[in-house]
């Protein structure tokens, strides 16, 4: 069936016994994006009865003369509940490649980009073209080996739920090179010198005493006892929690781990997590004293105590607060510290000025000298505006806020705070930050319909004038499942700005360039986010449900929110 001139690779007893012994091979559930940046974890696919994986590489004879039977086989398939992806392990983060490569080849099959080369270590995956079948329940192998005239026949007997027997001898393409494996091999990831620093980098702020995670990573002891939950969530991608796409755009607060610090944890967690000095770098943190990111605020806004049934689900909070201030002042900065956070979702502001009956918005009124004051949203960093910038807060103003409190099986009370620092007297920044909504309320909403895996929305918005782009901020509810941002420039070219491929419910966070992007006046912004309503979400609530729009989680909402700051600042000036 291939006639390519490729190697002859016959693989040790243990890949060529019986289906039933390769059962042991668990790997464990991973999460990849593909080609094109859309998100695949594979506890998703549990309700299939297998996953077939065709190990791909660019420009590589055996995968092409494997791919027009992989994609025979996945439309034979395709009714009977085996997923196809190819999965690329080379570790040269070039997507537009390998799509251009697809292209070429004729296959619309995901490619699972295998960047920091971590999963295709776990599958065991040495060559291209290497044909592995994979149990989404049990998240082991169930099967090794390459396309040939054998592999309908296996297919067949796993729809049948039959047992079958593996080939024995393969033709395979290329060796995959795991660089980092094999200088891990001979020189092991140190605890001290390698493993402390990724951990104080990008968990210990969180996972520490105080902190928001459930446990403290604060030192050896704890981080090795952590490591099978550390090696899930890193071959998951549940942690750092609110990962975007890295190949799209570059933010402040991306959250990601690189391809080497995953690398360096998986493998000294596969070497037994062994200690290498006397020392303990985590045990040895300080932290500020203060809660407060700026030091003590120049006011504190005491939210009214609210109380917590133990169960139940709850309307939406409506509070209004005054905020006790003699003269008016501009804001630098804020920070909502939530009073308990295990009950508290998030919460959303509209500043009322004095003499106003309501607040512009919502998303925080339509005055341009609006104050921006911080919500509470799990893991969202405190506000700190950009130099000379900043918005009035007036005396005998009011915020009214809607509270998205989650029960927790016990009574409590929350009594949080918002602390607000100020420019000094006398000082008035002269620029401002705008922002408006790619959003979709009860007016242009259409319902999402029971048990859609994929049910996409869009909307747009356009900066009317020469604008320097700051941040994104989606927001769904349970439903989410992702939401991509684009620009279309006035010359019709578009680029994509954000992806968050895997949107989390429980992290809604601002993603904030590292460099504020110009854009040209007529810019169109476009947010295009998908919800999931089938039995797979495991967060739905209801799949049978056609979900309206609504406060509650159990309803849906849509917000792509773009916040800019306009390059003429003139109309600002006071």
């Amino acid at each position: 069936m291939f006639s390519s001139p490729v190697k002859t690779f016959v693989f040790t007893l243990f890949a060529l016994i019986a289906s039933s012994a390769l059962g042991q091979e668990r790997v464990g559930d991973f999460s990849l994006l593909d080609q094109a940046g859309y998100f695949h974890q594979m506890s998703w696919y549990d309700d299939n009865k297998a996953i077939a994986f065709l190990a791909q590489a660019n420009h590589d004879e055996s995968v092409a003369d494997a791919i027009p039977e992989f994609t025979r086989l996945a439309k034979a398939f395709s009714a009977e509940k085996i997923q196809f992806f190819l999965i690329n392990s080379m570790g040269l983060r070039n997507r537009e490649e390998v799509q251009a490569e697809m292209d070429r080849l004729g296959t619309q099959i995901p490619v699972l980009m295998d960047d920091s080369q971590i999963i295709g270590e776990a599958l065991g995956i040495q060559r291209s073209a290497e044909f592995i079948l994979f149990d989404p329940s049990s998240f082991t192998v169930i099967h090794r080996g390459s396309l040939t005239g054998e592999t309908e026949s296996i297919l067949n007997s796993i729809v049948a739920g039959e047992k079958f027997t593996a080939p024995k001898t393969l033709e395979v393409g290329q060796a995959i090179n795991y660089a980092a494996a094999n200088n891990h091999r001979q020189h092991a990831p140190a605890y001290e010198k390698d493993i402390a620093p990724i951990i104080k980098e990008n968990c210990a702020s969180c996972h520490r005493e105080s902190g928001i995670a459930p446990f403290a990573m604060d030192s050896y002891s704890m981080i090795r006892g952590w490591s099978p939950m550390i090696r899930e969530v890193v071959m998951t991608k549940r942690m750092p929690p609110g990962q975007i796409d890295p190949h799209i755009g570059s933010f402040e607060n991306d959250m990601l781990l690189t391809d080497s610090e995953q690398q360096t944890l998986m493998h000294w967690i596969e070497a037994g997590a062994p200690r290498d000095g006397t020392t303990d770098p985590l045990a040895h943190l300080s932290w500020p004293e203060s809660e407060w990111a700026f030091g003590e605020p120049d006011l504190i806004i005491d939210i009214p105590p609210q109380e917590i049934p133990a169960t139940g689900v709850l309307d939406y909070y409506n509070v209004m607060v005054d905020v006790d201030l003699e003269e008016d002042r501009w804001v630098r900065a804020s920070q909502y510290i939530p009073g308990d956070r295990t009950v508290l979702h998030h919460t959303l502001h509209s500043i009322i000025p004095p003499g106003a009956a309501r607040g512009g918005s919502l998303l925080g009124g339509d005055d341009q000298d609006r104050p921006g004051i911080a919500p509470y949203i799990p893991g969202q960093a405190p506000r700190m505006e950009p130099p000379n910038t900043g918005g009035l807060l007036r005396a005998g103003t009011k915020i009214t806020m809607q509270m998205h409190y989650t029960t927790t099986g016990r009574a409590a009370v929350d009594e949080s705070r918002i602390g607000v620092w100020f420019y000094p007297k006398n000082f008035v920044p002269q620029e401002r930050t705008s922002g408006a909504c790619a959003c979709h309320f009860t007016s242009t909403w259409v319902n999402i319909p029971p048990y859609d895996p994929d049910y996409e929305m869009t909307q747009s918005i356009v900066i009317d004038d020469d604008a320097y782009v700051y941040s994104f901020t989606p927001h769904m509810h349970f439903r989410g499942k992702r939401m991509r941002f684009y620009a279309t420039f006035p010359d019709g070219t578009t680029e994509e700005m954000l992806n968050i491929a895997n949107y989390n419910y429980n992290w809604q966070l601002a993603y904030t360039l590292k460099e504020p992007r110009f854009v040209p006046a007529g810019t169109k912004f476009t947010a295009v986010g998908a919800f999931d309503n089938s039995e797979q979400n495991q967060m739905n609530p209801d799949p049978s449900r056609s979900v309206p729009w609504g406060l509650q989680s159990m309803d849906e909402m849509f917000f792509g929110a773009v916040d800019w700051k306009y390059v003429d600042q003139t109309r600002y000036r006071h």
